[in-house]
């Protein structure tokens, strides 16, 4: 085997697992621990993940459809983040009772809100069905063995090097408990997402229930507060720099192993295009969210949805310029090619990939840009989706497509419409751009702004009493439903530009090669939405020349940035009372000089969307935090890890135990709890 370059390894030491780098699938995690133990790990791998026993797995799940969550007492009580339970805090809020600017708090039991449709997943177990699957074995009938109610799934690793079935437990009966006012859970809103230092209390608390089997069931009132095999102890004892931590949760989506094709389509073309396309649909809801309480609440969800990729995109091409990321990727693809001269299996790979890159990007780059643009009309899907319920004669209208229009404003949706069509045209190559669109343009109006005039006032779905009334034939040839059917895409889309098929079949074999060819990397599978263990430690970073990032936040700070006429600083008079008397109970200390109460920290763990809710944990496997965040310019870890800069964040368990405290005044919580 070719020796890799001293060279090669200095300049490209990105490519080797850091010590703080990786997401370690748990059943496997043994290879890590001597590592873990030096950083300060006083458990097993058995206490992390067991099949054989109660482990910290056990204590993990995951919270809705892409978020984390942790179990912190026996009787199903549950962390995650504020910005997890938005969507059902949301759900539960009206202007009469707006939880999300107010919060809320059940001082019992019976207080507490069942959250329709909320779900969590607990791993089972997970299992190498390599060779099953290497053996021609189907992956439905190996889910099919699968016995007891259990949601089961086949996940490929290492792009089909590697084969894992993981079994679920699905909970249905899932209740709000607690959350924060949103000037406390979503403190600093768009502006400071994603940048430290931070000061959000960015948790909500839940509780899941099961049958009197302690076995999940649809919501009743007959059933009992779940109780988990495991919860995490909450340590009350602080954090410092250089402690140990770990993660545990469910990382959405990395792309380490892609090639340098597909980094340049990320940083030149696809995030620019879809940064610029959103910043126009986020000003427009802003504009109207200032000027009606009612729609704030209405386009809350929907305005945190749109911007929390578009500021995670912006901060994305950043990192990935700033570290020159692919220059590097190749570079290290040119060591390989000259490895793999010689080798008939792998000498024309990398031919092979950029040929299928430069094949597929022109489709994926109109995918997206149809889902950045036509696709975010509401009125067209909302259109499509009432004639299919009156095409297959649906009895029950009115009590299942009424909530289509809860959250749906008729004029935003037309500025919006306006505004992607624009944006559309723009951005479309013009041989792209397509004929029966350009029709209808022509055809009523000539310009863009008076086709999206014509659609809005000649449509049956605009409220749902007109579309209510209207027959099948008009909704089938409604101008809105028209319009969806002109963006409807013909091909499938996929996560990223290389998981499309015809890319994505040349990584199994390119990973293979790799691992065998460069055997001091630490290869680890991307993430995938699978259980995930992720260490590292308590440490600051230098920001820029001369500015150095301390660690830990505190309540000081907050306050510093209290502004009432601003929404997303405006903090509960409570809590300025609260800091004016420095009545912090158990929970004030000295920091830096100070007597105050710490908010949220930072560590080298890789972290991915999915680890929102994850629970931070310390050496002896107590739970010091709750991860909700990463840096700025840490966004490109997905991509590339740089354990210089990059840094999760996370609230600080302590002051999530303040807030229940002293200004939410539900501290009886805390009986159930293990406070250390």
């Amino acid at each position: 085997m070719k020796k890799i370059s001293l060279a090669l390894l200095l300049c490209f030491a990105f490519i080797t697992a850091s010590a703080d780098e990786g997401m370690w699938l748990p059943n496997l995690i043994g290879s890590r621990i001597k590592d873990m133990r030096q950083k300060g790990f006083r458990l097993s791998a058995e206490d992390i993940y067991s099949i054989n026993q109660a482990s910290m797995k056990d204590a993990v799940v995951l919270f809705g459809s892409g978020c984390t969550g942790e179990y912190i007492s026996e009787e199903g009580l549950l962390l995650t983040n504020h910005h997890c339970g938005y969507g059902s805090i949301q759900k539960l809020s009206s202007v009469e009772h707006d939880y999300l600017t107010y919060g809320f708090w059940a001082m019992s039991r019976g207080e507490e809100l069942p959250v329709p449709g909320l779900t969590v997943r607990r791993l089972v177990r997970m299992e190498d069905v390599t060779a099953r699957i290497e053996a021609g074995e189907d992956s439905e009938k190996i889910i099919a063995e699968v016995e007891g109610g259990y949601f089961a799934s086949v996940q490929p690793m290492y792009y089909g090097n590697q084969y894992f079935l993981f079994v679920y437990e699905v909970f249905r009966d899932v209740r709000l408990v607690g959350t924060p006012p949103s000037s406390i859970g979503k403190f600093g809103g768009d502006t400071d997402n994603w940048i430290w230092p931070r000061h959000t209390g960015d948790f909500s608390i839940f509780r899941v229930y099961a049958d009197k089997d302690n076995k999940p069931a649809d919501y009743s009132k007959d059933n009992k507060p779940y109780r988990p095999a495991r919860h995490f102890a909450i340590s009350t004892k602080g954090v410092k720099e250089g402690d140990f931590t770990m993660i545990y949760g469910f990382p959405g989506n990395t792309q380490e192993y892609v090639i340098s094709d597909a980094v340049e389509y990320v940083a030149e073309v696809s995030d620019p295009m879809k940064i610029a396309l959103r910043t126009e649909r986020l000003d427009i809801i802003s504009a109207a969210q200032e000027q009606s309480p009612a729609i704030r609440i209405q386009y809350a969800a929907k305005h945190a949805s749109i911007a929390n990729a578009w500021k995670k995109w912006q901060g994305e091409v950043l990192g990935i310029k700033r570290l020159g990321t692919v220059d590097k990727k190749r570079a290290y693809e040119n060591e390989f090619a000259e490895w793999a001269a010689d080798k008939e299996e792998y000498a024309h790979l990398l031919d092979s990939m950029k040929a299928a890159y430069n094949e597929v990007r022109e489709w994926y780059y109109m995918g997206e840009l149809y889902a950045e643009t036509g696709k975010t009309i509401e009125l067209g899907g909302i259109a499509n989706v009432m004639y299919a319920a009156k095409h297959r004669r649906h009895e029950n209208i009115a009590d299942n497509f009424r909530k289509l229009y809860v959250n749906y404003n008729a004029d935003i949706d037309r500025a919006l419409a306006k505004a992607v069509l624009k944006g559309f045209e723009r951005y479309c190559p013009a041989e792209k751009f397509p004929v029966a669109l350009r029709e209808e343009i022509n055809k009523y109006g000539g310009t863009i702004d008076a086709y999206v005039d014509y659609v809005f006032d000649n449509s049956n779905a605009t409220s749902f009493e007109k579309a209510e009334a209207a027959t099948k034939e008009q909704l089938e040839a409604d101008p809105a439903r028209r319009l969806f059917e002109i963006f409807t895409f013909d091909k499938k889309m996929y996560r990223n530009l290389s998981n499309a098929p015809e890319i994505e079949r040349w990584y199994r074999p390119y990973l293979h090669a790799l691992r065998e060819w460069d055997q001091q990397r630490a290869f680890y599978p991307d993430a995938n939405l699978t259980l995930r263990v992720a260490y590292g430690s308590i440490a600051g970073y230098q920001y820029a020349d001369g500015e150095y990032h301390n660690p830990v936040s505190t309540l000081d700070g907050i306050i510093e940035k209290d502004n009432p006429a601003i929404y997303d600083y405006n903090i509960p008079q409570v809590l300025r009372d609260i800091y004016a008397r420095k009545d912090y109970g158990r929970w004030g200390e000295n920091i830096n000089g100070r007597y105050t109460v710490p908010v949220a920290f930072i560590a080298t763990n890789h972290t991915s969307g999915g680890n929102s809710g994850s629970p931070v944990i310390n050496g002896k496997g107590e739970l010091i935090g709750i991860n909700f965040d990463r840096t700025w310019l840490s966004t490109m870890s997905d991509i590339e890890f740089d354990p210089t800069i990059c840094r999760n964040i996370s609230v600080d368990i302590r002051y999530v135990m303040f807030v229940i405290d002293r200004v939410g005044g539900a501290s009886y919580l805390f009986d159930e709890m293990k406070l250390k």
